[in-house]
């Protein structure tokens, strides 16, 4: 999928179009970049569309909102609109924007508070869920709300508020009385806290939104929601997890749909809570040791978190949440019994109970039809695999006492992403073949295992920190990504891969014989390739310290290439010690001064170089047809890195053909981040080309850059217009048809 943005530099020719369609009373509804609109006002608009224009303050929002609650309007509820508008003395936003909104339906105004205060940046099935049990017709408001440009709504499903369109919310509702206790939703700190400590909310309230780490610590009483029987919605928060104290145990909750209440100080709910219209329980680093007693209705009951209770002994009954989605139990360290209530828990999709360390029994021979994801790692306790549902993909069982059998691949016939690492996993005899991830980090192998030789399917390997691995030998030819970093015993690699590798990690692997790395080097990778090393290997022909090199351009080259052949460079950095940093270069390409290419490689680990390093990336040259400087001979590469990292010393190949580096050839990766600019640099000397057919390679790439090849290729952008979009896609893998795993991305511009 390509999605190109054309950045505007005219702001007021974008007004004057806004302006026009708004006259014409909006009948072509204009996209997020303003395009495809009607220039043609009808009769008689074009002087009111100006006087829009100028009451709104020519604000593209404030126009957009207003046109479209004007659309199909006649002239005179355009006046009217119009005089209501005159009579904002300030003409603040606030005031244009409140326009659309009293256009709005009693239920649709409704719909647009809820998610003013609770349900910004959410998805449209979570909001649909949360408000199903009112009187709001979501999917039609919803529909409403979007036609008048009060919210958008991502392809995604995600619903997004303007943040000038959440303060009118909490404007609107701030009016609404001048007792806290007697609005609609609670946002602010010090009212939440005078109206909880003074018992003076009222059947008003429906959402409380209160973030505690705003007031210092808060006492409230055991009956401080008595007021507000028809609160649904109640969230407290905040950095600080004990700033809101209770004296007594709480009496009294409403029958609410969300409970969100991080750090509750009580041991137990209250003994009335009405539990039947609860949607998600979210009561993560609480004191609580058990929430309720005996079977109670919990049928709209779709997520648990509980997740760093510590004291927490006791999972209740949950027999009765029959559509619970989701069960966190990180780190609730007290925990020894998962409930035998799971077996009707069908709707299952994620049960994460990783860090559960006094966990000893999971129920057994049951299947659970929807579960997908189960996270039980760092149980130490565990011995055995949980036989909860044969649905399993992603299964993490590190730091356990595990041990995969030959039986698991009947078990887990779907499994995708196996982690079995850590300390206790000495040997490993079987691996389920649907296996496509596998981490055996942190453990005590010495060579990998024989049953992986045969995993077809086997995308990504992680082995690092295996102290003990001497030898990887043998990896299936499948592979696309292997991080092998600090493995400090390893001494000998060996694989034969196709062209789908993507990235080679051997960080502090110390002890590499020459031939290792000598394959390592020469792997043909799609992204990058990381191990020790002190100097530029010979290949890389052209040299120079520091972080920059310059390539001269044989202006009288004859060789004849094809706009469409393809051009490169593979590159190799010599990187200093570092401590802990991220490792994210970037490459900028110049010629005469003019931008050619911005070349990135982020990574989502955090590196750490006991000693010097190599870093070998690489990519294709010209994305676009540039329009530069033709008196230029030289090409520019400047390498820069974030943080602490420093360049020693850059090597560069430039590559044609066949050889070419495959990473600037299908590029798969996330594009963006346009702010991002290399470190200021020195240029070093220029390095003679030694071999004929670079120069050949450079002689085209000189034709290209000053305009010279043939006006009739049209494939490639503008350059002057390629700098103006930003551009998206996403491409499938078109020799395995699957999607390539990305730990690394590269940015162009």
């Amino acid at each position: 999928m390509l999605l190109a943005t054309f950045v505007r530099k005219n702001e007021a020719k974008m007004i004057e179009k806004i302006a026009a369609d708004v006259s014409n009373e909006l009948n072509v509804t204009p996209s997020k970049d303003f395009d495809g609109m009607q220039s043609s006002p009808r009769d008689g608009y074009k002087d009111l569309a100006k006087k829009v224009a100028y009451l709104c303050g020519n604000l593209p929002l404030g126009l957009h909102v207003v046109g479209l609650s004007l659309r199909g309007d006649s002239k005179h509820e355009w006046e009217n609109q119009l005089s209501k508008l005159k009579s904002s003395l300030d003409r603040k936003i606030g005031d244009v924007l409140k326009v659309g909104y009293d256009r709005l339906s009693d239920t649709d105004q409704s719909l647009f508070l809820h998610i003013a205060f609770f349900f910004n940046n959410q998805a449209v099935d979570h909001v649909t869920t949360m408000l199903a049990d009112g009187n709001l017709d979501v999917k039609n408001g919803l529909k409403t709300l979007v036609d008048r440009s009060l919210v958008y709504v991502s392809t995604s499903g995600c619903i997004t508020m303007h943040c000038l369109l959440q303060q009118l919310g909490r404007k609107i509702v701030h009016k609404q009385s001048d007792d806290p206790g007697k609005r609609q939703f609670l946002e602010e700190a010090f009212e939440i806290h005078n109206v909880l400590a003074n018992n003076t909310g009222t059947g008003s309230v429906l959402g409380i939104s209160f973030d505690s780490s705003k007031m210092n610590e808060v006492s409230i009483s055991k009956r401080a929601f008595e007021g507000m029987h028809n609160l649904q919605f109640l969230r407290i928060y905040g950095r600080y997890i004990n700033a809101l104290q209770i004296s007594e145990d709480m009496e009294y909750l409403p029958r609410l749909r969300l409970l969100q209440w991080n750090a509750y100080p009580r041991k137990s709910l209250p003994p009335a809570f009405q539990l039947e219209r609860l949607v998600e329980l979210h009561m993560p680093m609480s004191n609580l040791e058990r929430l309720w007693g005996g079977i109670q209705p919990l049928t709209n009951l779709k997520d648990i978190n509980l997740g760093y209770s510590k004291n927490l002994i006791e999972i209740p009954d949950l027999s009765k949440a029959t559509n619970l989605e989701t069960l966190t139990l990180t780190s609730c360290s007290s925990l020894v019994e998962l409930t035998s209530s799971i077996r009707n828990l069908h709707k299952l999709k994620k049960l994460m109970m990783m860090g559960c360390v006094k966990l000893q029994v999971i129920p057994t021979n049951i299947n659970l039809a929807s579960l997908e994801e189960v996270n039980m790692s760092d149980c130490s306790g565990l011995r055995s695999y949980p036989d909860i549902s044969i649905n399993i993909k992603d299964l993490d069982v590190e730091n356990t006492h595990m041990e995969a059998h030959p039986s698991i691949g009947d078990c887990l016939p779907l499994l995708e992403w196996l982690r079995i690492g850590g300390i206790n996993l000495k040997r490993l005899t079987h691996v389920p073949e649907s296996v496509t991830h596998l981490d055996l980090s942190n453990s005590g192998l010495e060579k990998l295992p024989y049953c992986i030789i045969g995993l077809s399917r086997l995308e990504s390997l992680f082995v690092y920190r295996c102290r003990k691995l001497v030898s990887l030998l043998g990896l299936p030819r499948s592979l696309k990504y292997i991080n092998a970093n600090d493995c400090e015993s390893l001494e000998r690699v060996s694989f034969v891969f196709s062209d789908s590798l993507r990235e080679i990690e051997f960080q502090n692997c110390l002890k590499l014989d020459e031939e290792s790395r000598r394959v390592i080097m020469q792997e043909k990778v799609y992204d990058s390739i990381c191990l020790p090393g002190n100097e530029v290997p010979a290949e890389f022909i052209h040299k120079a310290t520091g972080n920059s090199i310059i390539i001269p351009m044989d202006v009288d080259g004859n060789a004849s290439f094809s706009i469409y052949s393809r051009l490169g460079f593979k590159a190799c950095l010599l990187l200093s010690p570092i401590k802990y940093s991220h490792l994210d270069i970037a490459c900028l390409i110049t010629k005469g001064g003019v931008t050619i290419r911005k070349l990135k490689w982020d990574s989502i680990n955090v590196s750490h170089f006991l000693t010097e390093h190599l870093f070998i990336c690489g990519g294709n040259l010209v994305p676009g047809r540039p329009s530069l400087d033709g008196t230029a001979n030289d090409i520019l590469f400047e390498f820069s890195c974030r943080d602490s990292f420093k360049i020693i010393e850059c090597g560069l190949q430039i590559l044609s053909g066949e050889t070419v580096w495959t990473g600037g050839s299908r590029d798969h990766h996330t594009y963006g981040d346009g702010n991002y600019e290399p470190e200021a640099v020195q240029v070093s000397q220029r390095e003679k080309v030694q071999s004929s057919k670079y120069k050949c390679c450079w002689s085209w790439l000189e034709k290209l850059c000053s305009g010279k090849e043939d006006e009739e290729h049209d494939d490639f952008f503008e350059f002057s217009d390629f700098l103006e979009y930003y551009e998206f896609e996403e491409i499938t893998d078109t020799t395995t048809g699957s999607t390539p795993i990305m730990t690394r991305r590269r940015i162009y511009y």
